[in-house]
């Protein structure tokens, strides 16, 4: 068994890549690797360590095949807000806008709910999603890439970020670790200072479009609530920006309005938007779709773009499109 270095204060790029090998080859105790995550967070994670660590789970990843334009939409999870699954509602309304998203995300491992928890008691197979994954990517534009199917180390791992129940350097290695390998994702961290670092690490692993967003209040997506710390990654360079629901021609609106629950809870409340009930919950899956239409290459307004999500879900397509997913990944 392996050793793992809890006393170096930080690590390059490529001392990340062979640590994180370590753990996810299970070559060190579980009891390690807890202390090991839980004193790289106490410490916060560097850019060159985020970096590391997603290209050691990148090569161990089982791939689909993608069209060229997927996107993904995610968030890091961990930030302690409990709010309904606006990255998955945003999923299935820019893929009934015509953009593929091969959606990645797993059950819950610090929230109440997780993209998988939800889609499933919406009625999604998610044994029978994984096996059709490439097909439905293909006939409907979308499709789920459970975590465990395509991350086959992380079984020996999600037990411990269990245990421990808070974020860990797992949560911001998930997005950059899609089996779609897309070039272009809307992700939400749950730190707005360090989105800056986030978005360094994406510049290292090199991306055509990706924007990394924070809610001043810590939210893992772009808040209705105020502002929102925001990076532009393109190729490897980024830089920053602030943006708001005004800039959408949305209102204000606080976490509280969207509070979620469990998966049960999270999955009426996203019927109940498809079906399109208005409020705050519409309004920021529309200000997050709009942003993630604009990674994927739209280049209308945010305001016209939060309006093209909204026809999506007023036409009845994102319902259908949720549907057609639900029967066809039988």
């Amino acid at each position: 068994m392996k050793t793992l270095p809890l006393a170096v204060p930080h690590m390059s790029e490529a001392e990340a890549e062979e640590v994180f090998g370590w753990i996810l080859d299970g070559e060190a105790s579980e009891e390690e690797i807890a202390r090991f995550l839980l004193a790289m967070t106490e410490r916060s994670e560097t850019a060159d360590e985020i970096a590391g660590a997603a290209r050691a789970l990148r090569a161990r990843l089982i791939p689909v095949d993608a069209p060229a334009n997927a996107i993904d939409c995610c968030g890091t999870g961990g930030d302690g807000h409990h709010t309904l699954n606006v990255s998955t509602a945003v999923s299935l309304v820019v893929a009934a806008c015509g953009i593929p998203v091969a959606k990645h995300g797993n059950r819950a491992a610090s929230s109440k709910s997780g993209a998988a928890d939800t889609l499933e008691a919406l009625g999604l197979d998610m044994e029978a999603a994984g096996r059709t994954a490439e097909k439905t990517l293909a006939e409907l534009g979308i499709c789920f890439l459970f975590a465990k199917n395509h991350h086959p180390a992380m079984g020996r791992i999600q037990p411990i970020r269990l245990r421990i129940g808070r974020r860990t350097i797992f949560n911001l290695m998930g997005p950059l670790s899609n089996p779609a390998r897309v070039k272009r994702q809307l992700i939400g961290i749950a730190r707005p200072a360090y989105v800056p670092i986030y978005a360094e690490a994406m510049a290292k692993l090199g991306t055509d479009h990706t924007m990394i967003v924070s809610g001043d209040e810590g939210l893992d997506e772009l808040s209705l609530a105020g502002g929102n710390e925001v990076a532009v990654v393109e190729g490897n360079d980024f830089d920053m920006r602030r943006m708001d629901a005004e800039m959408a021609g949305l209102p204000h609106a606080p976490i509280e309005a969207i509070r979620g629950g469990d998966a049960v809870h999270n999955a009426a409340a996203l019927k109940a938007l498809l079906e399109g009930t208005p409020g705050p919950y519409r309004d920021a899956v529309l200000f997050n779709a709009a942003a993630t239409l604009r990674v994927a290459g739209k280049t209308e307004t945010l305001g016209d773009l939060a309006a093209m999500a909204g026809e999506a879900i007023d036409s009845g397509a994102a319902k259908g499109l949720l549907a057609n997913w639900i029967e066809m990944a039988r």
